[in-house]
Formats: structure tokens, sequence, C-alpha cells
């Protein structure tokens, strides 16, 4: 499946549905806040630079069908719980980084964290600010994985009865996509980065995606280019970014002075069409690849 890249031009049918919304014809969908993190290692080959973990979303999927993702997915209503065992940066802190207010800057690094251990197997968690789970394959925690899935376990709950507490100083934060006004489905979207912990390994868990990945982000991006990796513009334009840092520690200190500012794609001027616009810092690095 082949996902037309920025920028490309808009069908007609889809710039009228655009249209429609933009003069109050119709009306948008309400978008569900959620949130997205980027596992990162260093590969085998230095000079690809840093690889990420991607999920190819089952094609059965009513958004992002089929897609390449991050491991991620919408706020639940109990990872608004107060009581979450923290360290690292305050819910102030992170609402300052994330643009929010500290009621939703928590639930949103709580979902990171979350999403992250369901879809991935991997948990950004420690017994205390200074050290972090070493593993997380066996069968007790498989356990409370699914459990954490099937809603039967909430986050809380879990950490505090295995004495752990959120490591968020192990999360960096990266960017925010709206989607567009014209989607049925809309997400609100804060993308998180994050370096795979020492001694964990991610394992193919999530019963949404039909396959897993690990590729350097710039590979990841090349192989889009050339349709062997379908992937909607926010996941190929964070390949790119990333792509262009020349390891994990490199993205992990880009990350460090970062706020986000949400970004909803809208119709633009391409040519004698249109198309959906992207972050103006992203433009010279679309411009670049699609230089003769």
């Amino acid at each position: 499946m082949r996902i037309p890249l920025p920028p490309v031009p808009l069908p007609e049918h889809l710039l009228a549905v655009a249209r429609e919304y933009d003069d109050g014809t119709r009306a948008p969908a309400q978008p569900r806040d959620a949130a997205t993190v980027v596992v990162l290692r260093d590969g085998a080959d230095p000079a690809l630079g840093p690889e990420v973990y991607l999920l190819r979303r089952q094609v059965s999927m009513d958004f992002a069908g089929g897609m390449a993702v991050f491991p991620g997915g919408g706020v639940d209503q109990r990872d608004f719980d107060a009581s979450v065992g923290w360290a690292g940066p305050d819910p102030a802190a992170w609402a300052r980084r994330l643009g929010t207010d500290e009621e939703l800057a928590r639930a949103l690094v709580c979902a990171a964290v979350r999403e992250t251990f369901e879809e991935s197997g991997v948990l950004l968690a420690g017994e205390s600010a200074g050290t972090v789970v070493a593993d997380t394959t066996g069968e007790d925690w498989e356990a409370d994985r699914e459990a954490l899935v099937s809603r039967e376990l909430a986050m809380t709950e879990f950490l505090n009865r295995r004495g752990l507490v959120l490591r968020t100083d192990l999360l960096g934060t990266w960017d925010g996509w709206l989607t567009p006004v014209f989607e049925p489905k809309r997400y609100r979207t804060w993308f998180f980065v994050a370096a795979l912990p020492e001694g964990q390994r991610t394992r193919d868990v999530s019963t949404e995606s039909s396959s897993v990945t690990w590729l350097p982000a710039r590979v990841a991006a090349d192989q889009a280019d050339g349709g062997e990796l379908a992937m909607l513009p926010p996941t190929y334009l964070t390949c790119l970014e990333v792509g262009t840092h020349a390891s994990t520690d490199e993205v992990l200190a880009a990350a460090e002075g970062r706020t986000v500012e949400m970004f909803t794609p809208s119709v633009e001027p391409l040519g004698e069409g249109w198309t959906l616009s992207m972050p103006d810092r992203l433009r010279p690095l679309v411009a670049e690849r699609r230089r003769p």
C-alpha cells in the first residue's frame, strides 16, 4: 500500500470536502488527545544514524490501517490519576513543554509510557528516580501488560503493585500534530522520543499490528519514498527529522529544549493545484529529498 508523501497534489474530491469545512457547511469531528513515542536505539551501522521502532497497523484498523506507526494511542481517563508514581520533571514542567495545563500534561506522559509498554513491551519505569526496569519479558509482566490493554488494570495500580515510578525524565518532547479538519476521525497527538532502556527489548505484542521492525529513521523514510513502507505524513516527517541526527543521544539532546506547538495541516497551493501544509522547519528537508 503506497501513500503519497508531502508535498503531493490533493485530489479534487478531497479538496471539495476541505472547502466545505472552511465555509462552515460541515462541522469537524472533535479530536481525541493521544500520545506516541519514537523509541530509539543506535544500530549496528553508525553511519545510518539512530534506529526507530515501527509497527505496521492491521489493515482492518479504521484509522491508519496498514500504516507504519510509532507505539502510541489515545489518552485514557485513568491516565489522569494524580496519585501515579512519578520521577523526573513534574507535571508543571511538562505542561510548559507540551503547551497544556498540568492535568493534561500528566495524563499525556502517563499515556505515553502506558501505550509504549502495551504496544512494544518497553517500560519507562523504575523502582526509583535512578533505576529502570531491566527486563519485562517474564510471564508475570506479560499478564500485567495484557491487563493494561484490556483496561482490567490501571497504570497507577500496576506501578504501585510493583513498587515502580514513571521515569518521565527518560522521555523527550518532540512534536505535536492535529489531524486535518476534514478527516472523519481526528487525533491531537503529542510526539515524544525515548531511548530503549538498557537490558530491555521490544517484542511483537500489539494486537493492533501485523508486524514490527527496527529501521534507521532515514532508511524508513527512504522506504516510504520508494513505496515499500506506507506512512502518514507526520510519521514520515518525523523519520526525516530524526534521521538528520547521528545518534540516539543526539536526538535526545535536541529534544531537551523543544516545546510543542500543535500543527494542523491545512490546504495550500502547489503549482497549479493544492496540497497539505507542513511545519516550515521541515520544508527544507522535504525539498532536499525532492530535488532532482
